[in-house]
């Protein structure tokens, strides 16, 4: 197989010369493929079955051991201007860049088949997707990307259409952490990773496409690629409100997507359209529309059971990848969080033993179509997207941060966004549990300067007057003893409640210097064991602990100098101020 796209096959010459691969490998993207390589990963050993009982058409992957996150000090943006790149991001020049790694790529698929994958990120009849293409030497990605992607010849038809691609190169090389980089081209809409076999590292269409690459596209086209999950909440009447909700690592981005409302909600039903990345576009009345470029999830499965996330629990088990979990006696994937079962292997195969460790890696995965969940919508694939009410940003604070708060207006949101903490997890390497900036959860993902990112959020206002509202959700507030003061989960919905309400003018708000706060009376607790006084913690301000806050967030945005949009800075000093005011007060 070949293409008629001479730019493309160009390209895939170029890289088999390059890497001396044995074979070239045109994935087609079918059913009879994906079994077929499969059985070939179960031939060699790169997966193993999972109990076919309790787990059919489910396999499990253990990585390298020093191959189980992000890399996020070895991934760099490579632009002709290192200011371009911005201080968010690691900076290398495109030509020391490409010989750097070239180097790397030389020779490399010796002995081994070259895949080359096309594909596309959101639905194919959509004018908001855009295509790529992944040439890589691993199954395992090939396998991964076709359940994450539409891909195969349907996506290859949609680019020898015309409208270009991304170029993705990857390859596992020898696995060794010394020679692994991460590399984005976003100039030449080029993506090189070697040395990684890890998902967000060689899942080319996923964080390095869908969020670095394509962020870059969306400022030179005018839309949004961001770090978010798209989720539908209907109403017993009917009436269903699209919300777009961006949390960092471990602050319950899943299972927001995936939420179960609680029995006290009946009649109310929630859609599950994306948990990870939306694809932000004005559509031609002026709303923000949103599709998810992905088809499938990569989740982080720790944690994960019928009562923490019942329809996740549920689609994983059947035709699923698993990636570094434990093993039970017999044969049943197992991670830390579930209910049922012993582990006797841990993540590297091992004899299990809880004094050495998890059974799971706490970064362990799983990836699953998005169509398995009980609660897909079926608007995923619609080629027009949702139109979007809100736009969420939360983290993980154990203070500060009130349970749920509005932006005074869309410059202002900017600014609740820029100023998204929490803590960091084990999707990341390095230090787990420290408290880090994570502006609009897209930190590790910004394809270029924080500042013009920025800059870019900050023009929509004068694009359109019918823009999301925007506000800010904690979930995770705490006593001074450590215990949680929200139940979270299912009962999230209460506080989506009020964010609808206010998105439709139902309830008013009480006006503080940080944004607009819900009357302690307009978050309904009915059912819940939650004191009145735990309630007005969850929504108090400490306008002490909020001043030491803007310092800190004034301190990060001073990084970008000159280059930092002043309506940021204006919007920052004017709450730096209301809060000096009501202190003094």
């Amino acid at each position: 197989m070949s293409t008629s796209n001479s730019e493309l096959e160009s390209w895939v010459n170029e890289v088999a010369r390059l890497t001396q691969a044995d074979k070239v490998f045109w994935c087609n993207g079918s059913e009879a493929e994906y079994r077929q390589l499969v059985q070939q990963m179960l031939a060699d050993g790169t997966l193993s079955e999972l109990n076919p009982e309790t787990h059919p058409n489910c396999y499990l992957h253990r990585s390298a051991p020093t191959d189980v996150a992000r890399v996020e000090h070895l991934t760099f943006i490579c632009t002709e201007k290192e200011a371009d790149a911005g201080p968010n991001n690691n900076w290398m020049d495109p030509a020391a860049a490409h010989q750097k790694i070239d180097q790397l790529f030389a020779g490399c698929m010796k002995g081994r088949t070259m895949y080359v994958i096309p594909y596309c990120m959101g639905p194919l009849e959509s004018p908001y997707s855009r295509c790529g293409v992944e040439i890589t030497d691993s199954p395992y990605v090939v396998a991964n990307m076709k359940i994450m992607t539409r891909m195969g010849d349907v996506a290859l038809s949609r680019i020898e259409k015309g409208g270009g691609f991304v170029r993705g190169l990857h390859s596992i090389g020898e696995l060794d952490p010394e020679r692994r980089f991460i590399m984005h081209f976003p100039a030449e809409l080029t993506i090189k990773s070697y040395g990684s076999g890890y998902g967000g590292n060689a899942l080319l269409g996923k964080k390095c496409h869908a969020l670095r690459i394509a962020s870059y596209q969306a400022r030179s086209e005018g839309w949004l690629a961001e770090h978010m999950l798209i989720v539908g909440v209907e109403n017993p009447a009917g009436e269903t409100h699209y919300l777009a909700c961006a949390f960092p690592s471990a602050c319950g981005k899943t299972n927001l997507a995936m939420l179960v409302p609680p029995k006290s909600h009946k009649g109310w039903k929630i859609w599950t359209l994306g948990d990870d990345i939306a694809w932000l576009q004005l559509g031609e009345d002026g709303r923000m529309r949103a599709i998810n470029p992905e088809a499938g999830y990569f989740g982080v499965v720790p944690g994960t059971n019928a009562k923490t996330n019942r329809n996740a629990y549920e689609m994983i088990r059947h035709d699923t990848i698993y990636t570094n979990v434990g093993v039970t006696a017999d044969n049943q994937p197992w991670w830390e969080g579930l209910d049922e079962g012993t582990p006797v292997l841990d993540w590297q195969g091992k004899p299990y033993d809880a004094k050495a460790g998890p059974a799971a890696h706490p970064n362990s995965r799983f990836t699953v179509a998005t169509s398995q969940n009980a609660s897909y919508s079926s608007l995923a694939d619609a080629p027009e997207g949702v139109p979007i009410s809100a736009l969420v940003f939360g983290g993980r604070r154990r203070e500060v941060a009130p349970l749920v708060y509005q932006a005074k207006d869309w410059a202002h949101g900017v600014l609740v966004g820029a100023g998204v903490a929490s803590e960091t997890t084990a999707a990341a390497s390095g230090e787990v549990g420290v408290v880090r900036r994570d502006p609009m959860a897209m930190k590790p993902f910004c394809g270029y300067n924080f500042a013009d990112y920025w800059a870019h959020w900050l023009s929509f206002a004068q694009r359109s007057d019918r823009l999301p509202e925007i506000f800010h959700v904690n979930w995770f507030r705490q006593d001074k003893d450590g215990n949680f003061l929200w139940p979270g989960f299912g009962e999230n919905l209460r506080v989506l409640r009020w964010i609808i309400d206010r998105c439709e003018k139902r309830v008013g708000a009480v006006t503080t210097p940080i944004g607009l706060l819900p009357a302690a009376a307009d978050i309904d607790i009915e059912g819940l064991a939650i004191d009145p006084a735990v309630l007005q913690e969850l929504l108090r301000v400490d306008h002490a602990q909020w001043s030491v806050e803007m310092a800190a967030l004034s301190e990060d945005l001073a990084r970008y100098g000159d280059r930092l949009p002043a309506e940021l800075n204006r919007q920052l000093q004017m709450v730096v101020e209301d809060l000096g005011e009501k202190n003094a007060a």
